[in-house]
Formats: C-alpha cells, sequence, structure tokens
C-alpha cells in the first residue's frame, strides 16, 4: 500500500477504469476503479436523486474506507468499501433513485463533471437504486472482443437508458456469469494494445521460472510474442501427451485454446487486458503499430482490428452500465485459460510446471484485483490480503509465487448476493471433484465437500436463485456427444464440461434438488455455451415438488457457429422428441423437461444465437414470469412457456 493523498493536478485521464459500482446497501457501498496516481477522494451521496440537483446529502472522506495497489509506475487500483454507519451517514432508502459522484484531490474535482459519459442523458451523475426483494436481473457470460458482433453489454446499456425515469424497473444487479475476459484467446491488436499500456503505464514487470525466456521484457520483444506464444508453452513429456490432439488439423497444447498462439502469460497483460475492456479511457490517443507479422498473419490482424474498433466504439457505454448497476461477476475458464481444472490430468500437467502454473496464477491474480474482490471483500482480509500487500511490497519472484500458491489454494470464490430470494453464485471451477482413478475423464464441477456447503446455504429457503457457469440441465444431444467423446478417452476436444458428465456430482447434486428443506423454486442461470435457451424443469417422484427453471445467456459478446447449431437444434428436437425410440432410452426418467419457444423464431428453434444480455423478472414467490433474450441489434426474444415435453 502507498500513500493516498499525493494530489497531481487532476484530469480526465487520470481516472483508467471505473468506477465500477460491486455492491450497494442501505449501510455500505463498494466501489472499484484504477487511476494513474494516488489522490484524495470524497464519496458525494444525493438521496432520492432525480439526476439534476448540485448539493450532495452526504459527503464521505474514503480515506478509512479504502485500499491503493500500486500495479505499476502510474497505474494504481482502488478498492473502496464504505460502511455508511461508522461514517455517520443514515441508511440509504431503498427503491428510490441514490445519486454518487467521486470529488478528486484536493480540489474536489467532479468525476461526473470531467468523465461525463458517465452520467445518462439529462442526469448529472451515476445513479443506482437498493432493493433486497429480487424483482429483476440482467445477466450474461462470455465476451470475447474481436467477435464480429455488437456488445450485449452496451445492449443492456440501451435498455437502461430507456427506463431512467422509473427506477422500480432498473434490475437488481448486472450478473456477469464467466468468461469476462478471453485471456486465452486474445486478438493481435488487442495484444498490441495491451503491451502499449504496460509500456505508457509502466506496469510491474516479471521473471518467468521454467520458460524458454528469462522474464516478461524478452517476451515482448521476441519474434513468436504475436500469434505464435504456443511455441513458448511448456514441452514436458506429460505436456506432449495431451497435445497429440487434433482438432480441424491443429494441435493443442496443454493450454488448449484453439487460439492459444496469443494466450496471455504475463500479470501485466492480464491487468492490462481488464483496463482496456472495461473502459474506454485507456484506448484514448492511443497509438500502436503492427508488430512483425507474415502474410497469414497480417490478413488475421487486419479482420481483427475491425472488429476491436467496433468493440472500442462501444466501451463507454459498457463502463456506464457498471457504474450505475451493482456488478456482480464469477469466473469460468476462459477468464483463466480454455478447459481449466476440466480433468485431473489436466491439472496434474498444467500445476506441475513452474510456466505454466505461473499463467494460471497470473490469471486469478488478475481476476482476484479485478473480479473477485468485490464479491466480498472481508473472506480476503486475513488470508489472502496479507500476500497481495507483500508481493505488492518486494515483486519479486518469491512472492509472486507465494500469491498465486495461496490463491491456488483459496476456497472462499463463491459468494451470495443477499436478497430475497437469495442469489447462490457457485464456484465450479476451484474444487472440482477428481477421478482419481481415471483422472483422464472429466472432472465433477464441484466436489462432494462444496455440494455439501451450497446445501447448507440453500436450506429453508423458499425460492433461490442459482449461478453455475455450466447449466445444469443442457441439450441432451450435445451432452451425449460429448458423452461420446468422453468414452473415446477425448473430453477435452468437445469440451466436455457439463454437470452430467461426472455420475458422483449429478447424483449428489439431483439429490440436493430432490431434499425436502431446499428451496420450493430454483431459478438456474448460466452461460459458457454461447447460445441460449430455457428450460422448465420439474422433479418426478418429489414429495417437496420442486420447480426448477433453467436459463441460460451467452454470449454476451459471442456465438455458436451458426450452421453447426441450426443442426444440433433441427436434430435435438427430431431425436429426442416424446416418442422417439431414442428419447425413450435416453430418458431424464427423474424429470419433466419443457424447452420454451423463443419467440419470434422459425422453424421450431428452441436455442437462439446471438450476441445479447439476459433478462430474467421475479414474482414476490421468486419465480421467473418474464424471460427475455436483449440482442445487441435491439430486437428482444421473449421465452414463451411451451407444453412440448423432452425427457
Amino acid at each position: 500500500m502507498q500513500d493516498s493523498t499525493q494530489n497531481p493536478e487532476t484530469n480526465p485521464s487520470d481516472v483508467l477504469a471505473g468506477p465500477i459500482l460491486r455492491q450497494a446497501h442501505s449501510s455500505r457501498l463498494v466501489l472499484w476503479l484504477a487511476v494513474r496516481h494516488p489522490m484524495p477522494l470524497k464519496l458525494a451521496l444525493y438521496r432520492d436523486d432525480d439526476g439534476g440537483r448540485q448539493i450532495p446529502d452526504d459527503l464521505v472522506v474514503l480515506d478509512g474506507y479504502r485500499r491503493d495497489l500500486q500495479i505499476g509506475t502510474d497505474a494504481w487500483l482502488v478498492f473502496i468499501d464504505v460502511d455508511l454507519d461508522a461514517a455517520g451517514v443514515e441508511p440509504l432508502a431503498q427503491r428510490r433513485a441514490i445519486g454518487y459522484d467521486l470529488l478528486l484531490g484536493d480540489a474536489e474535482t467532479s468525476l461526473a463533471v470531467i468523465e461525463p459519459g458517465l452520467c445518462y442523458p439529462g442526469e448529472s451523475r451515476p445513479r443506482f437504486v437498493i432493493k433486497t426483494e429480487l424483482d429483476s436481473l440482467l445477466h450474461g457470460s462470455c465476451r470475447r472482443p474481436h467477435h464480429p458482433s455488437g456488445d450485449g453489454m452496451a445492449r443492456a446499456d440501451r435498455w437502461l437508458a430507456e427506463r431512467r425515469d422509473n427506477s422500480e424497473a432498473w434490475p437488481v444487479a448486472v450478473l456477469l456469469t464467466g468468461d469476462q475476459i478471453y485471456a486465452d484467446d486474445v486478438a493481435g491488436p488487442l495484444l498490441r494494445a495491451i503491451h502499449t499500456v504496460i509500456a505508457q503505464l509502466g506496469l510491474w514487470s516479471e521473471t518467468l521460472e521454467g520458460a524458454t525466456l528469462d522474464d516478461s521484457d524478452a517476451l515482448y520483444a521476441c519474434t513468436s510474442c504475436y500469434y505464435r506464444r504456443d511455441e513458448l508453452l511448456p514441452q514436458e513429456k506429460t505436456s506432449r501427451d495431451l497435445r497429440d490432439r487434433f482438432f480441424g488439423g491443429t494441435r493443442k497444447p496443454v493450454f488448449t485454446s484453439a487460439s492459444s498462439g496469443n494466450h496471455l502469460i504475463t500479470l501485466a497483460e492480464v491487468l492490462a487486458m481488464y483496463l482496456l475492456c472495461w473502459s474506454d479511457v485507456p484506448w484514448r490517443g492511443l497509438e500502436y503499430s503492427r508488430p512483425a507479422l507474415d502474410e497469414e498473419e497480417s490478413a488475421i490482424y487486419d479482420e481483427e482490428a475491425v472488429a476491436i474498433d467496433n468493440f472500442v466504439a462501444e466501451l463507454g457505454a459498457t463502463r456506464r452500465l457498471m457504474a450505475n448497476s451493482v456488478t456482480a461477476m464469477i469466473f469460468d475458464d476462459h477468464d483463466v485459460t480454455d478447459d481449466w481444472n476440466l480433468t485431473g490430468e489436466w491439472m496434474d500437467t498444467a500445476y506441475g510446471h513452474p510456466f505454466s502454473r505461473r499463467i494460471i496464477g497470473n490469471a486469478l491474480v488478475a481476476y482476484l484485483l479485478c473480479q473477485g474482490w468485490g464479491n466480498r471483500p472481508e473472506v480476503f482480509e486475513d488470508s489472502v490480503w496479507p500476500r497481495v500487500e507483500h508481493y505488492a511490497e518486494r515483486r519479486d519472484a518469491e512472492s509472486q509465487d507465494a500469491l498465486i500458491d495461496c490463491l491456488l489454494e483459496f476456497r472462499g470464490w463463491d459468494f451470495i448476493l443477499d436478497t430475497e430470494p437469495g442469489v447462490v453464485v457457485l464456484d465450479t471451477r476451484t474444487r472440482r471433484w477428481r477421478r482419481s482413478r481415471r483422472p483422464s475423464m472429466p472432472s465433477g464441477l464441484m466436489d462432494w465437500e462444496a455440494l455439501s456447503d451450497m446445501q447448507t446455504k440453500l436450506m429453508d429457503r423458499r425460492s433461490v436463485v442459482m449461478v453455475s457457469a455450466a447449466p445444469i440441465f443442457g441439450v441432451k444431444l450435445i451432452e451425449n456427444i460429448q458423452r461420446i467423446f468422453t468414452w473415446f478417452g477425448k473430453p477435452l476436444m468437445v469440451d466436455a464440461e457439463n454437470w452430467m458428465a461426472h455420475p458422483g456430482a449429478a447424483y449428489t447434486l439431483l439429490n440436493i434438488f430432490r431434499h425436502g428443506n431446499t428451496p420450493k423454486n430454483f431459478t438456474i442461470l448460466s452461460g459458457d455455451v454461447h447460445y441460449s435457451f430455457v428450460y422448465d424443469v420439474t422433479l418426478r417422484f418429489s414429495a417437496a415438488h420442486q420447480r426448477i427453471w433453467q436459463i441460460t445467456s451467452s454470449g454476451v459478446k459471442n456465438e455458436f457457429p451458426r450452421k453447426l447449431l441450426d443442426w444440433f437444434d433441427r436434430l435435438n428436437r427430431w431425436l429426442y422428441a416424446p416418442y422417439s425410440p431414442l428419447n425413450w432410452f435416453t430418458k431424464r426418467r427423474r424429470m419433466r423437461v419443457n424447452p420454451r419457444r423463443p419467440s419470434p423464431a422459425s422453424h421450431g428453434e428452441r436455442l437462439v444465437n446471438g450476441a445479447g444480455m439476459g433478462y430474467v423478472r421475479f414474482n414476490p414467490a421468486g419465480q421467473p414470469i418474464e424471460i427475455r433474450e436483449l440482442g445487441v441489434d435491439d430486437s428482444d426474444v421473449v421465452f414463451e412457456v411451451s407444453d412440448e415435453e423432452e425427457v
């Protein structure tokens, strides 16, 4: 930690990213931002705010409620956790618009004034609403910057802009359910921008144990830095065993992304990625040249450059959305690397080499600093934050590895949004149920202990919203294809990552659903798969008569190959229709599954393929009564109840 009272003259570019509103309670606010240098900060609060008043109702000096972490010579992360009671501020009212502003430096410069893009038209500052009754949510996953589509975050921003005069219509939170960044799949122009930002901000360098290069500076300068980083990945014997797989003629390294040629490696790279994906500020005036590329790489670079330019054009909307809405987030694999912890064999290989362990660890450190902390600041206080401070002070390989070791053993990534019904967000990545006898087979997404902890959190609730990155009830055809590849010992080829791939985890999870003291209404929000769908599920032979809604929204900025998904959708309906012989032999006999019909749709589709953001509205009993996919083209798909049964 460093002194936060230094005060160079404030200008708009001093706040690199944020503020991101992470939590909002009557007596507590949690915010995150990135700045170029430490500065005094005050929080101005406006109660029952119409967006136009000039005099704040409360002014809080943030010195006792912040942490500043230096990540470069000209870059700091600021973690703000305000206890309003301790600050002498009366509790904030619920279901009323609350305005806020950050006053920067000794001159108390208004951030909203120097960054008007944080405010919606006609408003003078960001505004949010506090609700303990869960009436609506926005949710989505899989935001790949160079995918050639609009950004679902920008679509959600436009949707919220249309409702600014009615705070009752604002969602309780924006839930980002995985793959907020793609650390394993980076466009060449974006990687070039990352390196320019690293140089401009002086983000810390690091040594690279076990690599063919000594340190990060050598990495950035080497000829394999762009589109050929897979050549730098570990080549241990166990890695070669994993590499001997082919998909479309492409050999896969231990980091199994098909696009690992630009896989992020250093902590500075991942931190710069977050800044460039969450804010337009680092892009302002950013100039970077094309690296030395061959003809094929140059063609790819040019195509990606167009997509990145379009992505940057919508970043102001992304920043505004996260400043005006409570934003909660949980990792999935691409936040770290493709197939992260999918099998025990993968884990043994990846963590058994110091270089691959460092790559995974760097992504996890960046996740902690840019995502994980805001979900549960208090859980990191005793065990994790001292390691963070030790690394920030020393910045050597030993302290960096010690922090990574701490995070790899950490068991507190899951969290709960304290609403009614509660939102239970699962960690399906770091507490896997490994197969001890067949480590090449898929691990369970959560082990028995983690599932038992989850059951405790569900007990005696009437209703619950559960966030599972991967759908719990998925598309039967696709899951059966994954099962076939798994049977042949190739689960990594088809990303065989579903709840039913591990019998122990599946059996335990279904028993939890049937338990008499668990909720009667389960809403499951998922992503991961790059398409969207909704299932109504009823458990058979259960005395509690639980009802389950599987709602999947994916991706925010990604899509499934269109023709392939169309065929999967058709074949799934044909092969597993209610009276199909194949369906009879593959029945999920303990449950009734009804797929909802997306409207508008043609030819009977059940799977929606298009970038966007999911929206769910709930009744007072915690049951979803409106389910939509907000498309980036400003069209909405409504999932309507259907009598068609797929079992």
